[in-house]
């Protein structure tokens, strides 16, 4: 028998974990599906590598695959196929082959007898955020409703974050550039250099000298340096996926200059994105709130979420309990506040996910504007010094012999 720990919600919104003891994952999975709750995902308590690197069980369905079986379900739906049918025809004819194994298990589990919800939750492949909005989906009886509005939140949150990383791809280019020259200069042409001089007897000038004691030993020892570089990459990646590493690294991003800000309204437009899809759905608050937590990328942030909805159930009201956190800008604290005593409180989180939406993406390209020609002139100015530095020795020889 093995020990699973198990990431659960009740029908109240709770999310939990417990220990579960069974011979398999999947039977883990049944035993928690038969005490009505929803399994988000299950894990050996000893499989260290999963406890570290923070991998999720919905890693598996791609963004863009995910898309396209929630707008063919959803025309399906609509066209009057019930669920089990839609399901049948998707398991065998969904547009991604890595989904079909997948919709073959939950059309199993429906047949079964399960809910829609349930079989999501139990499958485990499925981000909570899709499992929550399902959930109420069925309970209101908008279920196609709740997929369509789902369908809007995936494609501008996935659009959102493919316009970042579009972005960032030419600075990033221009970083890997300017490490692989000054490598191969370091390593390769310095010592080469070196060993003309030594074999020419030139007087070396400072920079020269300097660059050249650097460079040799580094050659010499570049494994050893490399070793050392990957494994303490490696550690602070692994410290980073713990709890406590993931929140000391994100309590320094916002104190970033300027990327810090616009990491964190990026962060702060993802989860009020986020919740205003599951209470456009739906879903009562509290519980929303949970499953925003749990789709958050930053554990700064989704600490901050997950007290916030403590705080909702204890009877406060959602802007001050945001405000407690003192992660949330004034701004959209006063338009929560608005949308709270107007009741329309997902419309207008809608407004300030696009509020912040827009203003990262433009806030960023403005960065980017100067950031870009900034890392050029670096590089210029790093592999400029470099060369001279190489190159000045010839220069006196050549003045020294025209002078002779």
């Amino acid at each position: 028998m093995t020990e699973f720990v198990c990431k659960v919600g009740d029908t109240s919104g709770r999310t939990f974990q417990q220990l579960e003891t069974a011979q398999s994952e999947g039977e883990a999975r049944q035993r928690l599906v038969d005490r009505g709750l929803f399994v988000f995902s299950v894990r050996s308590q000893f499989d260290l590598l999963t406890r570290f690197s923070g991998s999720k069980t919905d890693s598996r369905i791609r963004a863009a695959d995910f898309l396209i079986f929630n707008q063919q379900f959803s025309t399906l739906i609509k066209a009057g196929l019930p669920i089990l049918k839609a399901l049948d025809l998707l398991a065998e004819r969904a547009a991604a082959p890595r989904l079909r194994p997948i919709l073959r298990d939950v059309r199993q589990r429906v047949r079964d007898g399960a809910l829609l919800s349930e079989a999501l939750a139990a499958q485990g492949s499925f981000p909570p955020v899709y499992v929550t909005a399902v959930t109420a989906g069925e309970r209101s009886g908008n279920l196609t409703g709740v997929i369509d509005q789902y369908i809007s939140y995936l494609r501008v949150s996935t659009g959102f974050r493919r316009a970042l990383a579009t972005a960032l791809i030419y600075p990033a280019i221009l970083v890997l550039a300017v490490i692989v020259i000054v490598t191969y200069l370091v390593t390769y042409a310095m010592p080469q250099f070196s060993k003309l001089y030594q074999d020419l007897g030139v007087p070396l000038p400072n920079a020269t000298r300097i660059l050249l004691d650097l460079s040799v030993p580094f050659r010499n020892y570049f494994f050893v340096f490399a070793g050392v570089f990957v494994f303490g990459f490696a550690a602070l990646y692994l410290w980073t996926r713990t709890l406590q590493g993931a929140l000391a690294i994100d309590r320094l991003k916002p104190k970033v200059p300027v990327l810090g800000d616009i990491w964190l309204k990026g962060e702060i437009a993802q989860f009020v994105r986020t919740l205003a899809t599951l209470l456009a759905g739906g879903t009562p608050l509290v519980s929303a709130l949970q499953t925003s937590s749990a789709a958050i990328g930053s554990r700064l942030i989704a600490t901050s979420v997950e007290q916030a909805s403590e705080r909702v159930r204890e009877g406060k009201t959602l802007s001050e309990s945001l405000a407690e956190t003192r992660l949330i800008p004034p701004l959209a604290l006063e338009m929560i506040e608005v949308g709270e005593a107007s009741g329309a409180l997902p419309a207008m989180l809608t407004s300030v996910a696009e509020f912040y939406e827009e203003e990262v993406a433009t806030r960023l390209q403005r960065t980017l504007v100067w950031v870009t020609p900034a890392i050029l002139v670096v590089m210029a100015v790093v592999i400029g010094f470099i060369l001279i530095s190489l190159y000045l020795p010839l220069f006196s020889l050549q003045i020294g012999s025209n002078g002779g």
